[in-house]
């Protein structure tokens, strides 16, 4: 492979690359030995993705680093990023969780940390080209500590394709977790997981069975059905089963239940920050469950234009966490908002779960605004019909004004 010009030789003293043990991170520890001849230090954070952490260090270690941190960031993550998100009912383009972009704030953040604390003058990161990952990094980056240098070996290097990228990882000897015959990127953490490349780039092929890595197909899910009680607080999930659970446990457990039966697969083509569309391919289980219960909160506890409002809200906190600008004012303007909105989310939301589906079967709230008297046809009804006459003259007052408006003029909306 062909290296960079001279010039770059000596640009940069001390690099901090984000590392995953992954194939795009396994190749730029060499490369960038080899086209900067600076020193690599790794960071690594577990977000609860399974990965044996232990072993990524030493094989950050193994193949160049003069050092390799790794953080447990799990309830940072839980507690800094997923809460607000999920009080926020932050679902991109109306299906996408957002796991990993929620990951990538929280990431670069420790990223330029450990670059200050190592003395370190530029960052890295495997993000390609033509991804969003690439604009959460650095923009975050760019907030927080303008004065560190960026660099993208994907942007740079000549290797074009995955493929080539695990012959450059075999010609070094260093071990990748994907082959040719398998060259899905996967990027999992506690909130979900996204799959994308290899034959799923045909939007008319299915994702290969092999390709889902924490759901069971729905075909093969147990018979029948199961239910489970989601308890909130303030709009935060607090227990299962009427069982009180931190963050962490919480979701897991809810990511065991749904993806035994096969709940939170989402396959969608969606608009990538760059401006292309991108066929993705994800798995949401315990996130697909606790959207689905907070959302039904809202319809019980919220007035009609606070609901309402919050529609339009929850699609501009999704657009700021996919386009990666958690660390702005915007974001920051919009969780007060979002607080502010889910003092009354209180209560528990009864699903039904079976093969690939789940649906709502019971809301109670003490802070419900759900008024039996007000809603019943039956004995006991407090609703004043009579008030319904005045109401309806001034609630069509507009209308009736335009229609007159019309008639005057010659356009008689029954003539059309």
């Amino acid at each position: 492979m062909s290296t960079l010009s001279a010039g770059q030789i000596g640009r940069y003293k001390k690099i901090v690359c984000a590392y995953s043990g992954g194939l795009d991170t396994s190749v730029m520890i060499p490369w960038l030995r080899e086209n900067y001849g600076a020193e690599i230090i790794t960071y690594t954070g577990d977000l609860g993705q399974g990965d044996d952490l232990a072993k990524i260090k030493a094989k950050a270690l193994n193949t160049g680093a003069v050092a390799a941190e790794v953080d447990d960031l799990q309830e940072r993550f839980v507690h800094e990023f997923i809460w607000p998100a999920v009080k926020a009912g932050a679902l991109y383009e109306g299906q996408y969780p957002l796991h990993t972009a929620l990951g990538r704030p929280l990431l670069a953040r420790r990223l330029v940390e450990v670059a200050r604390a190592h003395g370190a003058d530029a960052i890295a990161h495997g993000c390609t080209g033509k991804g969003n990952d690439q604009v959460r990094f650095e923009v975050t980056a760019q907030a927080l500590a303008p004065d560190i240098g960026v660099v993208a070996p994907l942007r740079e290097w000549d290797m074009l394709t995955r493929e080539d990228e695990v012959d450059y990882a075999f010609a070094r000897g260093i071990p990748v977790p994907i082959t040719r015959e398998k060259p899905y990127s996967i990027d999992q953490n506690l909130w979900g997981c996204a799959i994308e490349c290899g034959e799923m780039e045909d939007l008319w092929t299915e994702p290969p069975a092999d390709a889902w890595q924490m759901t069971k197909d729905p075909i093969e899910a147990p018979r029948g059905s199961t239910e489970v009680v989601i308890g909130f607080e303030h709009g935060i999930p607090v227990s299962v089963d009427g069982v009180a659970l931190g963050g962490v446990a919480l979701i897991r457990q809810l990511n065991e239940l749904a993806g035994h039966y096969g709940v939170g697969r989402i396959d969608m083509v969606e608009n990538r920050v760059v401006g292309l569309k991108s066929r993705e391919v994800y798995e949401a289980p315990g996130a697909s469950l606790i959207h689905m219960a907070h959302t039904e909160l809202e319809r019980v506890c919220l007035d009609r234009a606070t609901f309402n409002y919050m529609r339009r809200v929850s699609q501009d906190f999704a657009n700021i966490i996919y386009d990666g600008v958690w660390f702005g004012p915007l974001r920051e303007s919009l969780s007060a908002f979002v607080d502010q909105a889910n003092k009354p989310i209180n209560g528990v939301v009864r699903l039904r779960v079976s093969a690939g589906r789940a649906i709502v079967t019971g809301r109670k709230s003490p802070t419900s605004l759900y008024d039996d008297g007000l809603a019943t046809y039956s004995h006991g009804d407090t609703f004043d019909r009579t008030a319904a006459v005045g109401f309806l003259k001034l609630y069509g007052l507009p209308y009736r004004t335009v229609a007159s408006v019309r008639r005057k003029n010659g356009d008689d909306p029954l003539a059309r």
